[in-house]
């Protein structure tokens, strides 16, 4: 429990952290590798030396999401869920990770290509710049999995 008041103080004093890239596909083709798991085991990374072998979506209020992050070699993983509180098909995702920070995903459909703007509520164990270059490298990893299919 003094984790979870320490984890819920921190985030009050913190600003989010946003990441965002343009995606040079369809909204439909951008949503559906966003969500499908079949797609997210492909992008969901930071680096070349970590994956993401499991993946589960119920994409709808009150559904959950889990995903399994692992190093390649076997080393470290861990679990990554929550609940959404948000989905408003092609425009927003939003979701409480199971630590309680917040995360909310916006979606703007250019035509020809999709800005997807993230941001979430730091936790405290890591710099906030590594959060963000963390956050940016998965959603790089997006961008390009998604633009190569």
């Amino acid at each position: 429990m003094k984790q979870q008041q320490t984890n819920n103080q921190y985030k009050e004093t913190m600003e989010k952290i946003t990441v965002s890239t343009t995606v040079n596909a369809s909204i439909e083709k951008v949503w559906d590798t966003w969500t499908n798991p079949e797609h997210i085991v492909n992008w969901n990374n930071a680096s070349e030396d970590w994956h993401t072998p499991f993946a589960e979506n119920d994409l709808k209020m009150d559904g959950k999401f889990k995903s399994t992050m692992a190093a390649k070699d076997g080393s470290m993983s861990f679990d990554f869920e929550g609940i959404y509180t948000t989905v408003e098909n092609h425009e927003k995702i939003a979701y409480k990770m199971a630590d309680d920070r917040e995360v909310i995903i916006l979606f703007d459909n250019l035509g020809d290509r999709v800005k997807i703007t993230e941001s979430f509520d730091p936790e405290s164990e890591n710099s906030l710049e590594m959060q963000k270059a963390g956050w940016q490298a998965i959603i790089d990893s997006f961008k390009k999995y998604t633009e190569s299919i």
